[in-house]
């Protein structure tokens, strides 16, 4: 499946690394997102609880009730495995890892199990290329 293809079918997104300073690459990431009308739900566990751009913030993408398609990733690419197994878990259709994060053992995990998997690029660039 193609990047363009993701990005219209696919609008449930947990944000892993979300931040409340909305200066921050994932905030203002997150920001566009929501405009483009993708539903942004916020992961950080040091500030679960609080909200982000009017959205609540959870611990983990397992806590989160709706149905996620896309697991969009600002953390080390050190943490991406760990988070393949997440996204493996809760059943989304896609692994994203943000600009400069790559993991060939994430991708081997989500790949195993019929996850798409995108590494080192950005939703809102991404979004920008085919639908502005």
């Amino acid at each position: 499946m193609e990047i363009k293809e993701i990005l219209s079918k696919y609008k449930n997104i947990a944000l892993i690394g979300a931040s409340k300073d909305l200066t921050k690459t994932s905030s203002v990431v997150m920001k566009h997102l929501q405009q483009y009308g993708f539903k942004v739900f916020p992961v950080n566990p040091s500030i679960k609880g609080e909200k982000i751009l009017n959205e609540n913030v959870f611990e983990k993408v397992s806590d989160i009730q709706t149905k996620i398609d896309i697991i969009n990733v600002f953390r080390p690419s050190t943490e991406a495995a760990k988070i393949a197994k997440e996204t493996v878990k809760v059943g989304a259709k896609v692994l994203w890892l943000q600009l400069d994060i790559k993991s060939e053992e994430a991708k081997q995990i989500v790949e195993e199990n019929d996850i798409i998997y995108i590494e080192d690029k950005c939703t809102k660039i991404e979004y920008e290329k085919y639908f502005r």
